[in-house]
């Protein structure tokens, strides 16, 4: 697995914001309401474009700064599980057990001399662990999309994101 930490060069909250807008919360009622009424995965395919803009989806997020500063820590941290359903179904089918590394965890934090940063596990190493090619062939693709949503964060990119 290879860590990628990358500082943002701007305020956490700005970070933050701008992050949650590109990568939106799962619309988990239009979702939910496609799984019971027994939909197409093509109805599933176009309702995910519609709400992943740049390819990923936020499914989970956690603000652990509150609770860590009952323990006297002061810097702010969020994570979040971030993917697309439709993107992990390719390695699905392969091997169910994809579903311990998608979606991916990523991080807002700052650190102690406020400096901000984006961390996350670089995919395409989580999925090569599975020594399937068609799996790891989805996890490179995964390394492309998150370089793109850094780019368009204006993010510096990591280059073994860039293929």
């Amino acid at each position: 697995m290879n860590r990628l930490e990358v500082a943002v060069g701007s305020e956490f909250g700005d970070f933050r914001g701008r992050y949650e807008r590109a990568v939106p919360e799962l619309d988990a009622g239009r979702l939910g309401e496609l799984v019971r009424s027994g939909a197409e995965w093509d109805a599933v395919l176009r309702m995910t474009d519609e709400n992943a803009p740049y390819d990923f989806i936020r499914y989970w997020d956690f603000d652990a700064t509150a609770l860590m500063r009952l323990a006297g820590d002061r810097w702010r941290c969020v994570e979040y599980l971030m993917g697309n359903h439709t993107i992990a179904q390719r390695m699905y089918t392969r091997n169910p057990a994809v579903m311990l590394c998608a979606p991916l965890r990523t991080a807002i934090y700052e650190d102690g001399d406020e400096t901000v940063w984006f961390a996350v596990d670089q995919p395409s190493t989580h999925f090569r662990s599975f020594g399937d090619p068609g799996i790891t062939e989805v996890g490179i693709e995964l390394d492309r999309k998150l370089a793109s949503l850094l780019g368009y964060l204006g993010v510096p990119v990591p280059d073994v994101l860039r293929g």
